[in-house]
């Protein structure tokens, strides 16, 4: 079995296979993952993000990602200081919070692959529809909070599953470059093994709390 990439644990199991690929459930964590054989090489992984039409024009772009900057929002001070990690080739989250007084870094492998900004610390750092995308989920985020300041706040955005009958009818899965799902019990396990706080403010938001001391 495949070697889970949230929690790194090697007891998983088979979950469910459609037309195109296989998918299996971590008994640890909980995590549903795409082995590494299903998933697509770089190039044409970007091909499906280029597709993308997404900028800060749209207001429906805008009302979406509302779902994580209003309750995110409503827990930050003034004139804050925040990362969006995995921006897109549009980038509209971080214009959300410029203009709501806070300053804002972007990286984006493919469209923003400035590293550096990923040395720094932040009040609050975003990813939103991002996590389904990650290999390496447990590492990422692990990273991602090790950057956050005392207090901070590690915002998500991603849709999560119920349980398995729900799963084999979702169309979150049909996307091909979507590999990671995450269950309310995957992201409980995540704020255990980082020790951070965790609210569920959506039904596909969540937010994690860096406590102060």
């Amino acid at each position: 079995m495949p070697t889970c990439p949230l929690c790194t644990s090697v007891d998983t199991a088979f979950y469910h296979r459609d037309t195109r690929r296989e998918y299996h459930c971590c008994r640890r964590c909980a995590l549903v993952f795409v082995p590494p054989a299903f998933r697509l090489a770089p190039e044409a992984e970007r091909a499906v993000y280029d597709q993308h039409e997404n900028t800060p024009d749209d207001p429906g772009y805008r009302r979406f990602l509302s779902r994580l900057f209003e309750p995110l929002r409503e827990r930050l001070s003034d004139g804050t200081c925040g990362l969006d990690f995995g921006a897109g080739p549009g980038p509209t989250l971080s214009v959300m919070f410029e203009e709501a007084g806070h300053s804002m870094a972007i990286y984006d492998p493919f469209y923003a692959p400035d590293s550096s900004v990923l040395e720094h610390t932040y009040d609050f750092i975003t990813a939103t529809e991002v996590v389904e995308h990650l290999f390496s989920p447990g590492r990422e985020l692990a990273r991602l909070a090790a950057r956050l300041r005392p207090g901070g706040w590690l915002g998500l955005m991603t849709k999560r599953f119920t349980d398995h009958a729900a799963f084999t009818q979702w169309h979150y899965i049909l996307d091909p470059t979507h590999v990671s799902f995450f269950s309310e019990a995957s992201f409980r396990w995540l704020a255990d093994e980082l020790e951070l706080g965790i609210e569920f403010p959506a039904a596909d938001v969540v937010l994690l709390h860096k406590p102060l001391d």
